[in-house]
C-alpha cells in the first residue's frame, strides 16, 4: 500500500492519503494499513477503538483531548464536509498553542488527518451533515476529558463560519477552558 503524506505545519500532524484504485463500477483503498502507517508517520499505532460520529452543519466539536490516557486519532469524512483541527497541547513544544486546519469530506473519502497524542482535536460541520470516521491509540475516558474553548483568542483558530452562522455547541465545548488556564501536557 502507497500512503502519501503531506505536511500540515504543525510537526507530526499530518494529511495522510492512501492509493485509491477507481473505475467506472467504484473504488477501493485500504483506510488502513499498519506497516504503511508506521513508515509514513513513524508512529507504531496500536488502535484500540474506532468510532463514528454523525453531526449537523454547523455543529462545532472540541477542542477536545484526554489529560491521562491521551489519545492519538485518525480521522476521516465518509460523508458530508468538515473543517478539521488539531491544536498543540504539549507545554514543552516549540509549537505549544499553534493549530493546523484541514478540509475533510466525502469528495476525497480516503483523506485521513493523523493527529498524534499530546494534541487537542475539533471540527465544524460544513455540509448539511457529515459522517466522521476515527481510530484511537487509547480507550475514551470521560474522567480524564478536557476541553479548551473553540474561540480562545490565544489559539486564533481560523474557523470558516462566515455561511454557518454561529456554531452549535454542546454546554461542555461552551465552557471550554482558555489555553492560558488549561490543564494540559507537560
Amino acid at each position: 500500500m502507497r500512503l502519501e503524506t503531506i505536511p500540515t505545519g504543525l510537526p507530526g500532524v499530518l494529511i495522510l492519503e492512501p492509493q485509491v484504485f477507481g473505475d467506472a463500477r467504484g473504488f477501493f483503498f485500504e483506510s488502513h494499513n499498519t506497516l504503511a502507517f508506521r513508515e509514513a508517520t513513524g508512529f507504531e499505532p496500536v488502535f484500540v477503538q474506532d468510532n463514528h460520529s454523525r453531526s449537523a452543519r454547523g455543529v462545532l466539536r472540541g477542542v477536545h483531548y484526554q489529560i491521562k490516557q491521551p489519545q492519538g486519532k485518525l480521522v476521516r469524512v465518509v460523508r458530508g464536509r468538515v473543517f478539521d483541527v488539531a491544536v498543540d497541547l504539549r507545554r514543552s513544544s516549540p509549537h505549544f498553542g499553534r493549530w493546523a486546519g484541514v478540509e475533510l469530506g466525502e469528495d476525497a473519502p480516503q483523506r485521513m488527518l493523523w493527529i498524534p497524542p499530546g494534541f487537542g482535536h475539533a471540527f465544524v460541520v460544513l455540509s448539511e451533515s457529515a459522517d466522521f470516521l476515527y481510530k484511537a491509540t487509547d480507550y475514551y475516558a470521560p474522567e480524564h476529558e478536557r476541553s479548551i474553548l473553540w474561540s480562545d483568542p490565544e489559539i486564533g483558530i481560523e474557523w470558516p463560519l462566515r455561511d454557518l452562522g454561529e456554531p452549535l455547541l454542546s454546554a461542555k465545548d461552551r465552557a471550554g477552558a482558555l489555553l492560558k488556564d488549561a490543564e494540559v501536557y507537560a
